[in-house]
């Protein structure tokens, strides 16, 4: 969110979807089970299942892909749009009682739960979310949101002979009002959606990776 008058806010395409080393059930005698239960990283890192390799994650374009071959496009399609709609209206909820200040942005990380009729519940909304990786895609994830986000905030040469509506891996979706990316685009919501931010910067990682490496044999 880079102004709160008017409320305008960026959704950034990637993310991950968090998953229990536990398969679920809603039996009674499973509630004290917080490895079937709770997906936070604190609770699911004891679990036996859980390493580098394998840190119970997926991320959100392998969720979505997932879904699509399971429910159908259009159904996956109203469920993202439903997650962003979420979102959206949870920041339009506070806009009048959030102090603006030109100066200032907000970068949130949103937790959201999905049930089987493929539903979307909002469970929290994190002002201070952990950029902490478990993975090397998951730095890369969260090393494209900041980059991203910061090319936003500090109007870099990435922003300029851009429309406005995508910036790396983050498309405007609200500007005192919805924001309508193409009248004939049958997307509805860009979550899960292509990032171009992460092939490029998974690139860069790489590259200086292997001039380390180059260094340390000399």
């Amino acid at each position: 969110v880079t102004c709160y008058a008017p409320l305008t806010a960026y959704i950034y395409r990637s993310g991950f979807a968090r998953f229990s080393g536990q398969r679920y059930s809603s039996s009674t005698a499973s509630l004290s089970d917080t490895h079937m239960h709770l997906t936070n990283a604190a609770v699911q890192k004891t679990h036996q299942e859980y390493s580098k390799e394998n840190d119970l994650k997926w991320d959100l374009r392998s969720l979505k892909l997932y879904l699509v071959s399971q429910f159908g496009e259009q159904r996956v399609n109203a469920l993202f749009a439903q997650i962003q709609n979420i979102i959206i209206q949870s920041l339009v909820c506070v806009q009048n009682v959030i102090i603006n200040d030109k100066h200032c942005f907000e970068l949130y990380g949103y937790d959201i739960m999905i049930d089987r009729q493929l539903k979307a519940w909002l469970i929290e909304c994190n002002a201070a979310p952990s950029f902490s990786a478990s993975s090397d895609h998951d730095y890369l994830i969260k090393f494209s949101v900041l980059n991203d986000c910061f090319d936003i905030v500090m109007n870099s040469d990435n922003c300029k002979g851009n429309d406005g509506l995508q910036i790396g891996g983050f498309d405007l979706v609200y500007k005192g009002g919805a924001v309508e990316h193409h009248n004939r685009c049958l997307i509805t919501c860009y979550l899960g959606c292509l990032n171009p931010s992460l092939k490029k910067y998974k690139t860069i990682l790489e590259n200086k990776q292997n001039i380390k490496k180059q260094k340390h044999q000399k």
